[in-house]
Formats: C-alpha cells, sequence, structure tokens
C-alpha cells in the first residue's frame, strides 16, 4: 500500500517519506501455486463430490469422521464453554452489529414512481436466498466474523444462512466462533475450512441446496476459490491483507498513532500500515514509538515484518495533499486524528471505513462493538468498491406496469428506433399492441 507513480509525480515536492516500505510496495495479492492448488481442488472435488471435500478435510485441518454439521444443541452449549465476560462480549458485538444492519435496511426503500400517466416502474428489495459465510478460526480466531456475515445476511432478510468453520486440534469447532454464530441467527453450522468448505456450500454438498452467495474473511487460498467460484455464486468481496492508515496532524497523540498502527500489522507479517500526517514532529514520533511498543509486543513476531516490510511514514505539505495521497492509497480501514477531523471527512472519497477522532481505533469495528461492518475492500479496492453490509445481500429488483391508455406514448418511439436498428421482431411487438387499440384512440 504505497503511492502509485502517477500520484508521486503529481505531488513532486508536496511529501516526504520519513518512512517507506521495505518491500518496495503491496504485498502480491495472487500466488501462482495458491492458484494452482485452487484449481485442482475444486476439479477434484466438483468431480468427486462429498468423497473429496472429506478427504481434504481430514488432510488439511485433521478432521476426525465425526458429522460434518454441528447440532443446535452444540451451537447453543457452546456458550456455557464460555468466560462469562467472553459471552457477554460476543452477545454484545452481535446485538450492536444487529442493530445497525437493521437501520441500515429500514432506510432501504421500495420504489414506485409514474414516468407518465400509465408508465409506473419501481423497483422491490428481494434477499439473496441462500448465503454460506465462512468463519476462519486459524491462527487467530476471528469471532467478530459471523457478527459481519450470518447477522448481517440475516437482518438482510437472508432465509438460509450455513457457516463453515474449521476444526481445532481437538477435533471440534472453535466454541467463542460457534457461539458467535449461533447468537447471530446462523441455520446450519459444518465443520469444514479452506477450499473444501467453500466448495461445497457452492456446489451444494452441505445443506439444502446450493447457496447464491459466499461471505466471509479467509487466508490466501480461501481468497484464491472465492475468485474461482465467483460466477457460480456471488462473492462479498476479494479482501487481501488487511491494512490501515491514519491521517494525523501536530494534535495526535503519537502513542495511539503507533499502537493503531501496531494494531492492524499484528493480523500478517504482510498487512500494510500508513501514517500520513502534515507534522515532521509527528512523524519522527510514531517512527520511536512503533519502535519502543514492538520490543514489548506478544505479538511483534508478526506485526514487526509487517510494520518493517509495508508501513510507511509520510509528511505531507498540507492538508489538502494529505487528503489526495489517501484517496490514491484508498485504504481498508481509516483514521482521522486531527484537529480537522470533520474537513477531512467532507473532503476524503476512498476508503473501506473511516474511523473519526483519536477515540475511535479500527479495533472496535474488528470486534463487533461499533456495529459497523469490518470486511472491506482491499489493496486499493475502495477507489471503487464498498464493504459489505445488508445492501450486500439485497437485490433492487426492477419491475413496470403499463397501462393500454399508454401504449402510444412508448410504442410509436420503440417502433422507429427498432425500424432503424433492424430489429423487425422488437418493432412488432410494439406495432402489435397499437393495432390493438380501438380507431379512436390511434
Amino acid at each position: 500500500m504505497y503511492f502509485t507513480e502517477a500520484t508521486q509525480r503529481r505531488f513532486a515536492g508536496r511529501f516526504t517519506a520519513v518512512k517507506a516500505p521495505a518491500a518496495g510496495g503491496a504485498p502480491a495479492q495472487r500466488d501462482p501455486g495458491v492458484i494452482e492448488t485452487v484449481t485442482r481442488m475444486l476439479g477434484q472435488i466438483r468431480a468427486d463430490g462429498l468423497a473429496a471435500v472429506t478427504r481434504y478435510a481430514a488432510e488439511l485441518d485433521g478432521y476426525d469422521g465425526r458429522p460434518l454439521e454441528i447440532s443446535r444443541e452444540e451451537m447453543r452449549r457452546s456458550g456455557s464453554s464460555l468466560p462469562d465476560d467472553l459471552r457477554e462480549a460476543i452477545e454484545l458485538g452481535a446485538a450492536r452489529t444487529r442493530a445497525f444492519a437493521e437501520a441500515s435496511r429500514a432506510a432501504l426503500k421500495d420504489l414506485e414512481v409514474e414516468l407518465e400517466p400509465g408508465v409506473v416502474a419501481g423497483y422491490r428489495y428481494v434477499p439473496v436466498q441462500r448465503v454460506g459465510a465462512y468463519l476462519p478460526a486459524g491462527r487467530f480466531p476471528l469471532t467478530a466474523s459471523a457478527f459481519m456475515t450470518v447477522n448481517v445476511a440475516k437482518a438482510a432478510g437472508v432465509p438460509s444462512v450455513v457457516a463453515c468453520t474449521p476444526p481445532q486440534p481437538d477435533g471440534g469447532p472453535n466454541p467463542a466462533v460457534l457461539y458467535a454464530a449461533y447468537v447471530s441467527g446462523v441455520d446450519r453450522v459444518f465443520l469444514l475450512g479452506g477450499v473444501q468448505a467453500l466448495a461445497a456450500m457452492a456446489y451444494g454438498l452441505v445443506g439444502d441446496a446450493p447457496v447464491d452467495m459466499l461471505v466471509g474473511a479467509g487466508n490466501a487460498f480461501v481468497a484464491e476459490a472465492k475468485r474461482q467460484l465467483f460466477g457460480t455464486v456471488a462473492i462479498d468481496l476479494l479482501a487481501g491483507p488487511s491494512e490501515v492508515a491514519v491521517i494525523a496532524d501536530e494534535t495526535a497523540d503519537p502513542e495511539l498513532v503507533a499502537a493503531d498502527l501496531l494494531g492492524q500489522a499484528e493480523h500478517g507479517p504482510d498487512s500494510p500500515a500508513a501514517l500520513i500526517t502534515t507534522s515532521a514532529e509527528l512523524a519522527t514520533a510514531v517512527a520511536a514509538e512503533a519502535d519502543r511498543q514492538l520490543a514489548t509486543l506478544a505479538t511483534a513476531s508478526i506485526a514487526g515484518p509487517a510494520w518493517r516490510d509495508h508501513g510507511s511514514i509520510t509528511v505531507a505539505a498540507d492538508r489538502e495533499t494529505a487528503a489526495a495521497l489517501m484517496d490514491d492509497l484508498a485504504p481498508e480501514h481509516l483514521e482521522i486524528q486531527t484537529a480537522d477531523d470533520d474537513w477531512y471527512h467532507e473532503h476524503l472519497t476512498a476508503y473501506g471505513s473511516l474511523f473519526l477522532g483519536a477515540w475511535s481505533t479500527v479495533a472496535y469495528s474488528d470486534k463487533g462493538m461499533a456495529g459497523t461492518n469490518h470486511v472491506l475492500p482491499t489493496a486499493g479496492g475502495a477507489r471503487h468498491s464498498a464493504g459489505l453490509s445488508v445492501s450486500r445481500f439485497l437485490r433492487p429488483l426492477t419491475y413496470q406496469r403499463v397501462a393500454r391508455e399508454a401504449t402510444p406514448v412508448l410504442a410509436d418511439a420503440v417502433e422507429v428506433i427498432s425500424a432503424s436498428e433492424g430489429m423487425a421482431a422488437h418493432r412488432a411487438t410494439a406495432v402489435l399492441r397499437t393495432r390493438r387499440l380501438a380507431p379512436q384512440e390511434v
């Protein structure tokens, strides 16, 4: 995550790189070995069905042959195995995310408009019928993933939501991830991980039927499987390594800025983190503070390489330059810690989700406490796409209703255009209706 060559030329002399990414820019989004492996696995699963799914599950995840489907009773009991404070935090995150999703759904209104007397057009929001959610539980079990996928799909009115989550070393599901799915309203859960999980949901090998849409984060193999399954099913988005960026000025606290940068670098050694500041003094202080915090950070083996290889600090000449540079990065998560937060909110146009003010850390959203979704575009995708929300699970299906008396308003022009295009059958559909009008109406 660094500036394009065009932007560097455009703003030459208006910014200074205090720290550039050691790896020379954004991490690779696709690995040829991953592509080949996923292609082979999907082909085998298409050919051999559930037998291939369970074979891969045993080989890759240590699946021990127990029933793939997790019972409702086991889902319900998963909460009782958790510490009280964790169970309560999961319930709170689910409730907050559902509340924001339901409010978002309520704001999406069906539309009907009469364009001309007797010519009515409109649309209805209709939910996708079957969704498959992938709930990762690897190195870091992402408990809040169910809030963002299962929960929001249910708030959108999706009738059937199935989920897959990989087995843990003991052979069962991660209880926190399972309980999060349960309180989010999941219909069915299967003990499957990785490519085989996505293929099983897309091909209808688990659940009642093939899903219409796949959602949820995962590793490079999961992302590639979603890419290759797109078209067979819809997907939420293709996300790469998690990203964070901060715009800060001289009023910001370097300790908080450094902590927030490392907080997202912790996702993986290829997670980009960028600071753009209008203060050279803050830039120097944040660089030193990041090194100080890494010295005692329990996950420094992950966050350290990410900060070294994909971290950057840039000093911009003014806020206009800072905003333009940040729009070029189009980061997944963007924090604003300045005396001009409202100005930046008004002028920035490219980010997955915005966190305004020093009290608004990304982690609040990551864990489901801020209500908004953390499934967001990466690798510059925020220039053209938005993150997951209730609207992604809804289809605005258009319709039209034309009255008999409105025929002349439409048919005459359609006849002329169709004739000019040489489309005789199109012309006939209009002409035939005109002929059916009473002579005095023509």
